[in-house]
C-alpha cells in the first residue's frame, strides 16, 4: 500500500508506523509527505487502532526534508511552491490532530523536519545516543512549517535556544527542551515505549480521542493563521538568494559563501 512507510498492527490494535527510507535517512519527500497524510487519515478512522507508534527504519528517525525536493521547489513558480509547502503543513497537521495517541519512538538522529515529526507526537521517547538539530538556517532556509508545532511543544523561550542556530544537541538537552519525555538506552527503548502504550489499552478509545481534541483546543494551539503564515514564510525563503546558495553548496559539496 505504501512505498515509503511500513505499517504493522498487533492483536491489541497497536500500530507501528515506520518511516521506511533508511538508505535516505528517512528524509521527507513529496511521496512520503503524501503517504503520511493518507496514513494519518486511515489510522485515525480505523476503530481497531488504539495507539500509533511512529518510528524510523535504520540509523535515523528522520533527517529532515529531502534536499532534492526542496531544490525543485526553488525552481518552481510561486503557486507550485505554495502548494507543496501546504502539503507539508497538511501532513504535520494531520498527524497532530489524529484521534489516536501518537507515540514517537526515536531510535536515531532527527534533524529539521524530523524535529517537527517529534513535535506532533503526544509523547516521544528517544535513545541516549541520538543527536538533534534544527538545521534549516545552515542551508539558508528556516524551520517554517514545523515551527508552529516546535513552538507549541517547547515554548518560545526554550525553542529560541536551538531554533535559529542550527547547532546539534544531545538527548539530555532534548529532554530539557521538552522535545523528548525521556531518553533511554537503545536496549531499553522498546520497553519504554511499551510503558507508554499499555495505559491507553485500559482507556475508552472514544474518551481518549475526545481528551486529545480537548487538549489541542485548550492548549496554545496551532491555528490556520499560524499555518498559513508558516507556508508563506517558507515559500518566500525558497525564493531567496541564501536558500539557493545553501542548497547549491550542499549538492556541490562545498561551504556556502557565509561560512569562513
Amino acid at each position: 500500500m505504501y512505498q515509503t512507510l511500513s505499517v504493522e498492527c498487533d492483536t491489541r490494535g497497536v500500530v507501528t508506523l515506520t518511516l521506511n527510507r533508511p538508505e535516505k535517512h528517512n528524509v521527507l519527500d513529496a511521496q512520503m509527505i503524501a503517504e503520511l497524510t493518507a496514513a494519518a487519515a486511515d489510522l485515525g478512522a480505523d476503530k481497531a487502532v488504539r495507539v500509533v507508534v511512529l518510528t524510523g527504519a535504520g540509523t535515523s528517525f528522520c533527517a529532515g526534508g529531502d534536499l532534492g525536493w526542496m531544490k525543485a521547489q526553488m525552481q518552481a513558480d510561486r503557486a507550485t511552491r505554495a502548494l507543496e509547502a501546504g502539503k507539508l503543513a497538511a501532513m504535520l497537521g494531520a498527524l497532530n490532530r489524529m484521534p489516536k495517541p501518537l507515540i514517537g519512538r526515536v531510535q536515531g538522529q532527527a534533524f529539521g523536519g524530523g524535529i517537527g515529526m517529534m513535535a506532533v507526537c503526544d509523547v516521544a521517547i528517544g535513545v541516549m545516543t541520538a543527536k538533534f538539530a534544527l538545521t534549516e538556517t545552515r542551508l539558508g532556509l528556516i524551520p517554517a512549517t514545523i515551527g508552529p508545532y516546535v513552538l507549541a511543544r517547547m515554548g518560545e523561550a526554550m525553542a529560541r535556544r536551538v531554533f535559529m542556530s542550527g547547532r546539534r544537541f544531545n538527548a539530555d538537552e532534548a529532554v530539557n527542551l521538552g522535545l523528548l519525555a525521556r531518553s533511554v538506552s537503545s536496549e531499553a527503548l522498546d520497553a519504554a515505549i511499551e510503558k507508554e502504550v499499555a495505559p491507553y489499552l485500559t482507556c475508552a478509545p472514544g474518551a481518549v480521542a475526545q481528551a486529545k481534541a480537548l487538549a489541542l483546543h485548550l492548549g496554545a494551539g496551532v491555528g490556520s493563521d499560524e499555518i498559513e503564515h508558516s507556508i508563506a514564510a517558507l515559500v518566500t525563503c525558497w525564493e531567496g538568494e541564501e536558500a539557493r546558495e545553501g542548497v547549491s553548496a550542499f549538492f556541490d559539496k562545498r561551504k556556502p559563501d557565509w561560512m569562513t
